[in-house]
Order: structure tokens, then C-alpha cells, then sequence
């Protein structure tokens, strides 16, 4: 099949944004409902145990819906998902399970096999993969081991059981394809992988979600599904319209009704015999009277029973269309568009992937962007409504709310991408800057869309906080969507031929504007220009719960909270510096962002003071400061993140621009004048670099050289799989504040994590997390820029090998893709000592992306399919082979960076 043109590009290029209409149908179905806060009614706010997996097929959600592998509408009215059954589970398989933060030794986690493998950005082609096993799934065995586990022992995964042994499993591959923006075919191939033939019940299921159960007034009719002859079901729905859901031969339809089983969870009568959990009482149960006979619903599944051959495979073929979908037969039709659609992904990836990329690069690379298209999500959260909510279950008496309450505005109704469909089926707003990094090499509009959508009126609270996440909108997350818009813009700026979107950008710049403004009102509650932050997402990471009051009193002065504003600062000034090219009254706004980050940077390091800022002279390190009530100050000596941070709050200048800006130019040289004390202990300002560059950091020559001396020395921060959260140092030198008789310590820990800090489900204790080790590699590829190759560091310390700036960020970017990549041995570090992930044919090959990863061995650890900001992989794996130190040194690293990955796209 030859092409001409890029389908999916002419696809993307229809209509731009979210309106495209081959966006309407997507992956934006969560696989985890239950346990979320959304569906949280108890007294306690414990949303784990109020709503639980067990709950689930038995309980219709009030604010979403999940799924095995599924897809919906982008309003989730109508949804798709598998659901299985081998005839020895005790619970027909229709969403994946996991243990609950309660029930898992390190916090919750999915225990569950499961794959996304390819998706465009339309979603025109997607395919997913899960395991099942042939025996029962072992509910019970993963609770009740893990649940006796200690902090101090491995989690017991599902392969530990021994589940899979003999390859007595299932591999189901789901491929979706589109013939037009509403009509999807459907392909289910179930191989076995075993020895012996194995029957299987496949129920490919079509719902509705329940809006009708919770309005008294019912503003909209009940939708229907009705079946219309032996392979047809017809689907109405007052607002979607009419769609029919086809079978590719006559089997069982199964019907019943999206309704909570009153009388199985709350002893109460059910208003119908057809409830939510039908399918499993008729197979599992036996009780042919729980679907309705009447071939009529609000749910249905068609009833496939297979007998996989050993070793062997069957297919099944369905098609989800609008009624007025043109005509089209199983068969060679099907298979012809399902064949076109593999193809038109392949032609979008190959050009999108460098074609030096190595077959194992391109791997993992493609993955990643699968992954971070399978898991966009339409998230349903009003949050007013949800407060006020009067349906209440029979067993709440009344609405007690214990999260929220101050977000009454947020208004949510959005596809968003998120971190996780499992572990974190709601959005982060620091994760999501991050994700539209890697979102926008495969989709600018969708990119752009996301952070225009954290910043409008219904999700940035008016006194200018961005909402943090659905447990505690009102936590504190880095400042980091100015980095994003920022590189954003320069991304498409390039892929316009220098035209940048300034609507874009002046848009989300007033925005952010309010969101600094919070920053430095609420967070510098000393008003010294150094920040107290909070957790900033980095949990664990210090001796205190650092969003909880400190046992001591007084406040934490934040290395990293200050870092990240003065990063935020220096975006801002950035985009500014920009948007005054086209409008003069930028130069002010731009003069205003220099002088915080003058302020802010100097303060850093305070002149003349002692033990009284953030920068440690003796140690060469940067650490927090605790400030006592009594007016004493100490800082905490934690060699970790938080120290290294600093390195990415720099930016650089050409003397072309400064020179378009005689009155910045000059107001900033007056502002330099009046305050040579803050201007001490920073790079200096006025000192060009390569091609008459300024940089603009915290960080001066002699402080850089002493922070890399720690971080590239092996037995501290540099792994050999990236940076290390925490410095290795502290594994035989633990940290140990004493209060009274109580001893506050920090100890390295390059796995999980052994204390209940802050959760205690992820660990900023030595492991490597792939956001900051990416603003690690930018930041010394801008230094690179304006140092040039003269300024060298010896890397590792100790080795005698000395590299300049760019080499040391292509050697740290190099450890970090080594984490996925097969070494000389064929093994990947990202799976460990995982026998079966390193060997096996039908494993061996799949990615996962992992919260985070071991600081010595590269294993992968946390939440398993953390795609959102460790799809960052994708764009560090490619930049290994398209960005050129000398190039960067003539033009400037964001210039050069921008300009390839643009011709990238711009190829596809």
C-alpha cells in the first residue's frame, strides 16, 4: 500500500484541537472507578475502603466508568470494554484489580498483566494486550501475602503466585480502528500460549453510563440498547444519536440494566431484577433469570465461548457505528481497513522516530507514545455538584465532605491526559506539564489544549492556585507549566517556520501570571524571597512531612521550592521577552519577572550571612532551612534533589534579543546598579559566553563545578541509570535530626520505600525519577551553550575523564535510556532479576513505564504503567540521535532542540 500523503497527519490537520471529530472516539474509558474520590461518600473521606473492587461490578458510579481495554465517546456516555471469564474465576473479569493503599506493603498497586502498544494520536489505530491467566486469578493469595508483608519486603507480584506457570495463559490483543470518526471495527485475538486446548468466555460489553439514576428530574430520556436481529443491537441515546454494535456471527446477547444491586450491598430491593452485575451471576452463579429476556437494556454483552487450540489463536470481529455509518461486511472488508489502519500507524511512527533510532529504540519509543495516548481520560468532577450532591447511597445518612470544599468552581468535563488509568485515574497537575513534553511531538493541538485547559476559569482557582490533584486539589505542586508552555511554543514556532501561536501563549501567560502571583503571596510567608512550598511532590524526600506543620514549629525554607520559583520566574520572563517583540507593553511585565528572579536567586545566597540561606559554602550543596520560632535557623544537611534543583533554574539570552529591547535593556542595567548585593553570589550577569550569550542562574561558575563534583560522583548521585533522588552518601551516613527523644532520620533507599511518610507509596529516597533527571539534562545542555566546550567537569568524579557540559548530558541521557534498552546480555534493567519479562518471547518485548526506578540496578518500581511523565523516555531516546553538540553552540540549545524535533513532526 503506498501513500502519498501522512493519512494520520491529514487527520490531525482537519479540524485543530479537541473538536477534531476523529478525537470524538477514543481510550478516555479509566480502569479504575472504584476508590476514587469522586465516588467517595463516607464520614472519613476514605475512599479506598468505602468503594471497593468488590463493590464494583455490583454498584453503578455516579461520576465514571471503567473498563478492560475500553474506549468511549468523549463524554462517556456510551462505553466499550472486554470482559472475560475462564470458567474458574470467582469474579467475571471486567476491570483489572489491584490491592488498595491499605492492603499493599508499599501502597496500592494494580496486580494485573497489561499492555498498550500502539495508538495515533486520532486514535484511528490502537492496540491493547492483557494477560489472563487459565486458572483462577489468585484474589485472595495477593491480599492476604502482601497484607503481611512489611515495608522491608518486595511486594508479591502476580507472577510470584506461580498463576502463569506452563504458560497457561491468554494473551487478548484488542486492536480499534477507525473507518470514519464514528464508526470503529473491533478485533479480538485470544492466543494460548499453553500446551493444552483452553475454553475461554469472551463478552465484548457495550453500556451506557447511568446519568438517569440521579436526577429526580430527568432532563434527559433513559437511553436503550435493544437487540434487532441475531447479530445487531441497536443503541439510543438522546443526545449521541443512534449507533448499532455488531457481531461477526449469531451469539448470545446478553442484557441488563447499569443499576446499582441495592439488595446484594445494602440489603435493600432492587427497583428492577436487572442489575450491574448480571453477566457474573449468569455465568459465574448459574442464575439464568439475571439477564433480561427481553433482549432490552441499558448493558449489554455478546456471549462468545471459545476453544483456543494449543498454541493457537481465534478471532473475533465486532463494529461499534452510527446508524448512518456506510455499509460494511466482515470479511476481506474488515480486514482491508483493519490492515490499512496498521499501516497508516506504522507510516506516522516511522517518520515521527528518528530512522537512526535502533529496532529496540524504536521499541520503546513507540510504546511510550502509546501509552501516553492510551491513557487520556474523560474526567467528570463538578465539583459544586458533587458537594451539594443529594443522591446519596443507603448508606450515607448525609453528605459529610472532608476534601474539596474550597473548589466549589471546578468544573470538570474533560479528556485529560493523566499519569495512570489505574493507579491515577484523575489528573496531577505537575505530571500533566510534563506529559505534553513527549503529547506534543505526537499531537501540538492536544499539547496546547491541556495546559490551556489547567489554567481557564474552571480549573485555576481565582486566587490563582492550579488544582493539584483530585485528593487535595489544594496541595502544592511545582510551578513547571511555564517550562512547558514556554518549550511548547517553540515547538510549534518551528513547525510554522518561526510563525508562533501567540494567541497560545499570551493566553496562558496572563494565567500563569496569577499563578506566580500566588506563588510569592502564599509561599514566602517570610517575605524574603525564599519559598516554603510545601511537599512539591517529591513525598518522602526530607526528614518532615513538608505539607504538614513541622514538629519543631517555625517554617521550611525550601532549596527546591525556591528553585522551581525562580525556574518559573525566568519562564516567565522568557515568554515575556517574546510576546514584547509584538507588544511593547511586555518590556515592562519582562523587567518585573527579571527582578524576581534577582531577588529570588540572591536570596539564595545571602551575602554575609551564616547559616542563614539556602547555599552551604562549607559543603558546596544547597539544603533546606528550618527556621525555628525562637529566631534560630538550621539548615537541614540532606544531600538530595532538592539540592541539585537549582541547576535547572538558568536561561540563556542572546545579544540579538537584548539588543531588539534597548528599554528592558536598559531598566535592567539600572536595576543591576541599585543592588550589586543580590548580583554577588550569582553568575554574573553582565560576563558573556559563547556568541555574547547571558546566563541568567543561581548558580555561578565555582557553585557549578562543586554541586556536579557531587552529582556526577558514582558513590553519591550518579547511577548507573541516571541521577539518583538522594545521594548514595547516606546509605553509610544517615542524616538524623533529634527532637527530644525523637530521632527524624534519612537513610538511602534505592528501592521502595520503608517508611509511611507522606503515604509512604513512592519513595524520593535514592531511586531515579525520570521529570528531574530530564530538567537535570536540559539545564546543562543551555549551560553547554553559553560555557561552551572549554568549561570541562571530570565525569564520572574520580575517573580522569573529562567532559564538556553537552557530553555529560548525552552520558547522563544515555544511563537514563539504558533503563529500557536490552545491554549485550539481551536483558532489560527495567525488569530486574524478572525471569520471565527477560526471556520470554511473548514478554520480553513489552514495556512498562514505571513510576520511578531502582537507584543501583535500574528495576522499575511504584505505579507500573506511569506512562505520563515517563513517556519522557520517548523524546530522550530520540534526542540521542538527532541534536548536535556544534549546532547547539551556534544557535542555542531551544532553538536547536525546538528546530529538530519540528522537522521531525513536520516529516510525518
Amino acid at each position: 500500500m503506498v501513500f502519498s500523503v501522512n493519512p494520520e497527519l491529514e487527520r490531525l490537520n482537519q479540524v485543530h484541537g479537541q473538536a477534531n471529530p476523529w478525537k470524538f472516539w477514543g481510550p478516555y474509558l479509566s480502569e479504575r472507578q472504584w476508590g476514587t474520590v469522586r465516588e467517595d461518600y463516607s464520614a472519613d473521606g476514605n475512599a479506598w475502603e468505602y468503594f471497593s473492587h468488590d463493590q464494583a461490578r455490583s454498584r453503578a458510579y455516579r461520576w465514571g466508568e471503567d473498563g478492560l481495554g475500553g474506549i468511549c465517546d468523549a463524554q462517556q456516555r456510551l462505553c466499550f470494554a472486554l470482559a472475560l471469564w475462564n470458567g474458574n474465576d470467582p469474579i467475571l473479569k471486567e476491570r483489572l484489580f489491584g490491592l488498595t493503599n491499605n492492603e499493599g506493603n508499599h501502597g496500592e498497586d494494580v496486580k494485573e498483566y497489561y499492555f498498550y502498544l500502539d495508538s495515533t494520536p486520532t486514535h484511528s489505530y490502537m492496540k491493547y494486550l492483557y494477560k489472563y491467566p487459565q486458572a483462577a486469578y489468585p484474589y485472595i493469595d495477593l491480599v492476604m501475602t502482601n497484607r503481611h508483608r512489611s515495608r522491608f519486603e518486595m511486594e508479591y507480584e502476580l507472577l510470584d503466585t506461580g498463576v502463569f506457570e506452563g504458560d497457561r495463559y491468554f494473551d487478548v490483543f484488542i486492536e480499534y480502528a477507525k473507518a470514519a470518526p464514528n464508526d470503529t471495527l473491533i478485533q479480538i485475538s485470544i492466543h494460548n500460549r499453553g500446551n493444552e486446548a483452553a475454553h475461554l468466555h469472551v463478552l465484548p460489553t457495550l453500556w451506557y453510563r447511568n446519568t438517569w439514576s440521579w436526577t429526580p428530574d430527568k432532563v434527559l430520556a433513559k437511553p436503550e440498547l435493544k437487540q434487532m436481529d441475531a447479530t445487531l443491537v441497536r443503541a439510543r441515546h438522546e443526545e449521541l444519536g443512534e449507533y448499532e454494535f455488531v457481531s461477526d456471527r449469531a451469539v448470545p446477547f446478553l442484557f441488563t440494566e447499569n443499576e446499582t444491586n441495592f439488595e446484594r450491598l445494602f440489603g435493600q430491593p432492587n427497583a428492577s431484577p436487572y442489575v450491574k452485575d448480571a453477566f457474573h451471576r449468569y455465568l459465574i452463579n448459574g442464575e439464568q433469570n439475571a439477564v433480561n429476556p427481553g433482549k432490552v437494556g441499558t448493558k449489554v454483552a455478546a456471549h462468545y465461548q471459545v476453544t483456543v487450540p494449543a498454541q493457537g489463536v481465534e478471532i473475533i470481529q465486532l463494529r461499534l457505528a452510527s446508524a448512518q455509518s456506510s455499509p460494511l461486511s466482515f470479511g476481506n472488508a474488515f480486514s482491508d481497513c483493519l490492515n490499512q489502519a496498521r499501516t497508516e500507524a506504522d507510516l506516522f511512527f516511522d517518520h515521527l522516530i528518528p530512522s537512526d533510532c535502533t529496532a529496540d529504540q524504536r521499541n520503546v519509543v513507540r510504546q511510550a507514545f502509546a501509552s501516553m495516548m492510551w491513557t487520556k481520560q474523560y474526567y467528570y468532577y463538578p465539583v459544586k455538584q458533587w458537594l451539594e450532591d443529594k443522591a446519596l447511597p443507603p448508606d450515607v445518612e448525609e453528605r459529610i465532605v472532608t476534601r474539596n470544599k474550597s473548589w466549589f468552581h471546578l468544573e470538570s468535563a474533560d479528556i485529560i491526559s493523566m499519569p495512570d488509568k489505574w493507579e491515577y485515574p484523575w489528573f496531577a497537575a505537575w505530571d500533566l506539564a510534563f506529559h505534553c513534553s513527549p503529547l506534543a511531538l505526537m499531537d501540538i493541538d492536544f499539547a496546547k489544549e491541556q495546559l490551556k485547559l489547567m489554567v481557564n476559569e474552571l480549573y485555576l482557582h481565582p486566587n490563582g492556585q492550579i488544582p493539584a490533584y483530585e485528593w487535595n486539589f489544594s496541595d502544592v505542586n511545582p510551578p513547571v507549566h511555564g517550562i512547558a508552555t514556554w518549550q511548547i511554543y517553540l515547538l510549534d514556532k518551528a513547525m510554522k517556520k518561526g510563525e508562533g501561536d501567540l494567541a497560545f501563549l499570551e493566553s496562558v501567560f496572563h494565567k500563569l501570571m496569577l499563578n506566580f502571583t500566588w506563588w510569592v503571596n502564599r509561599k514566602d510567608s517570610l517575605g524574603n524571597n525564599v519559598m516554603e512550598g510545601g511537599f512539591l511532590g517529591l513525598d518522602n524526600i526530607g526528614v518532615f512531612d513538608r505539607s504538614a506543620p513541622l514538629p519543631t514549629g517555625g517554617v521550611l525554607e525550601q532549596a527546591d521550592g525556591t528553585a522551581w520559583v525562580a525556574m518559573f520566574a525566568l519562564d516567565m520572563l522568557s515568554m515575556a521577552l517574546e510576546l514584547a517583540q509584538h507588544n511593547p507593553v511586555y518590556e515592562d511585565i519582562a523587567c518585573k519577572f527579571y527582578e524576581h528572579f534577582i531577588y529570588i536567586a540572591g536570596a539564595m545566597d545571602r551575602i554575609g550571612v551564616q547559616k542563614d540561606e539556602l547555599w552551604d559554602e562549607k559543603d558546596g550543596f544547597y539544603y533546606d532551612l528550618l527556621r525555628l520560632p525562637d529566631g534560630r535557623a538550621q539548615r537541614l544537611k540532606v544531600r538530595s534533589m532538592v539540592g541539585l534543583l537549582p541547576l535547572c533554574a538558568t536561561a540563556i539570552f542572546s545579544e540579538e534579543l537584548l539588543d531588539s529591547l534597548p528599554t528592558f535593556r536598559e531598566r535592567i542595567a539600572a536595576f543591576n546598579a541599585r543592588h550589586p548585593e543580590l548580583l554577588a553570589n550569582i553568575n554574573p550577569i553582565d560576563r558573556p559566553g559563547v556568541k555574547k550569550r547571558r546566563l541568567l542562574s543561581p548558580v555561578n561558575e565555582a557553585k557549578l563545578r562543586r554541586i556536579l563534583t557531587r552529582m556526577l560522583d558514582e558513590s553519591e548521585f550518579l547511577s548507573d541509570y541516571g541521577i539518583r533522588a538522594l545521594s548514595r552518601h547516606h546509605y553509610d551516613h544517615p542524616y538524623i535530626f533529634q527532637l527530644g527523644r525523637e530521632a527524624y532520620r534519612v537513610s538511602y533507599e534505592p528501592g521502595e520505600s520503608t517508611t509511611g511518610l507522606f503515604g509512604g507509596n513512592s519513595n524520593w529516597r535514592g531511586p531515579i525519577w525520570m521529570p528531574v533527571n530530564a530538567l537535570l539534562v536540559q539545564a546543562l545542555r543551555k549551560m553547554y551553550g553559553y560555557y561552551g566546550n572549554e568549561f570541562t567537569v571530570e565525569c564520572p568524579t574520580g575517573s580522569g575523564r573529562w567532559l564538556n557540559l553537552w557530553e555529560v548530558s548525552a552520558e547522563i541521557a544515555r544511563r537514563l535510556a539504558s533503563i529500557f534498552l536490552k545491554d549485550e546480555s539481551g536483558r532489560r534493567p527495567l525488569y530486574g532479576a524478572t525471569a520471565k519479562f527477560q526471556s520470554d518471547p511473548h514478554w520480553r518485548d513489552l514495556i512498562l513505564f514505571y513510576e520511578y526506578f531502582h537507584g543501583d540496578n535500574g528495576a522499575g518500581l511504584g505505579a507500573s504503567h506511569q506512562t505520563g511523565w515517563t513517556g519522557l523516555i520517548a523524546r530522550i531516546i530520540m534526542g540521542l540521535n538527532v541534536l548536535d553538540a556544534d549546532e547547539v553552540l551556534e544557535k542555542g540549545h531551544l532553538a536547536v532542540v525546538s528546530k529538530r524535533l519540528a522537522e521531525l513532526v513536520s516529516a510525518s
